[in-house]
């Protein structure tokens, strides 16, 4: 039998709000096939599922200090379920600093060609740089990008690219962010006194590469052509009074979708490479119109203008002037996202598969 083990920085479940986090709890709340979880003991533990804990006390802060080795406690917990000759498939997230220590480990005690190294990272370019990265792409036997856009960035850049790839675009639960009913969408807009206006929304972190900067300076010019507008700014708090820009702060994602059902059109002017963008899909599932950057992972995920739209100049404010005016005069007609795309669902079939195929590389 093949032990599958997810090594996480952060306890599981993760109780504050995290996109790749969240994905994990609806998994493994599913049928799954992790056996492990290594990492600090959570408020709760998931059915199903066995762990080992990463201590954090005295004797494991010197012992860091003492060998160097931030992930010593890891590999610690790792040892207790590795056995013998038996196989394993590690999953690792976003963590590239454990994966010298992590091959020291398993070199040392003669267990790596037992273990099969599936490294999932969630960012869109390449994290080293071309020569001084290869020893870690000869280190995993598999990486896990978010989109077809982003490996073929790593395969641009790198000279010489020694594992295997594999594609897991992010999901979304739809029983939660899907479209109203017309009827039922002008009831909750008429109770909130909007039922006249276009609701455009932003929902982010508070960072300058979200882009909310280039949103409010588009939305002082567009506002004096249309004023029966309001911009919501969600997960920012307040700052200084535009006329029509109504912040919400933060909100909890179990709520969010009160918010994108009954608005018109959603904004994703990000200004990095972004590596997919999940509240993205959560506002194409809700039904709304969406403006977004073509950067990073974005254009796959709104299929090349097939579901939205994209700007092509995302740091020009007079850009995302005119998509919103273009909206409000000649909104261009996107097709519906299928029910099947981008969810819980598909992802942990995905991952599913992932996995399985992982272990018929070990026979």
């Amino acid at each position: 039998m093949t032990k599958v083990i997810l090594i996480s920085q952060v306890p599981l479940p993760y109780s504050k709000i995290g996109s790749w986090t969240t994905l994990y709890k609806n998994y493994l709340e599913q049928k799954h096939h992790i056996d492990y979880i290594i990492c600090e003991k959570p408020d709760f533990l998931f059915d199903g599922v066995q762990y080992e804990f990463v201590k954090a006390n005295m004797i494991t802060k010197v012992k860091k200090r003492i060998l160097k080795n931030p992930y010593v406690a890891y590999l610690e917990a790792l040892k207790k379920i590795l056995e013998g000759n038996e196989k394993c498939v590690i999953q690792i997230i976003d963590n590239f600093g454990i994966v010298k220590p992590l091959l020291a480990f398993l070199n040392k005690n003669n267990l790596r060609d037992n273990c099969y190294l599936q490294f999932f990272y969630h960012g869109f370019p390449p994290f080293y740089e071309n020569f001084h990265g290869r020893w870690f792409f000869e280190s995993i036997d598999e990486m896990v990008l978010l989109t077809h856009d982003s490996y073929k960035a790593h395969r641009d850049y790198y000279s010489i690219l020694p594992t295997r790839f594999s594609v897991l675009h992010n999901g979304i639960d739809i029983s939660k962010f899907y479209p109203l009913s017309s009827s039922d969408k002008l009831k909750k807009r008429e109770e909130k006194g909007i039922q006249d206006k276009k609701i455009f929304v932003w929902c982010a972190q508070d960072r300058p590469k979200k882009g909310l900067h280039i949103i409010l300076d588009a939305w002082k010019r567009f506002y004096k052509q249309f004023s029966n507008t309001e911009l919501w700014v969600i997960g920012c708090e307040p700052k200084q009074p535009i006329k029509g820009v109504l912040y919400y702060g933060r909100i909890p994602n179990d709520e969010l979708s009160h918010y994108f059902q009954i608005s018109d059109c959603y904004l994703f002017p990000t200004l990095c490479h972004e590596g997919f963008g999940l509240s993205l899909i959560e506002a194409l599932h809700c039904g709304l119109y969406c403006i977004a950057s073509h950067e990073g992972g974005v254009p796959e995920v709104l299929q090349y203008g097939k579901y939205g739209k994209l700007i092509e100049e995302p740091h020009f404010v007079t850009e995302w002037e005119n998509a919103m005016v273009e909206f409000m005069k000649h909104p261009k007609q996107f097709d519906s996202i299928s029910n099947h795309l981008y969810t819980t669902d598909s992802w942990n079939k995905g991952m599913n598969n992932i996995i399985m195929n992982a272990k018929i590389s070990l026979t």
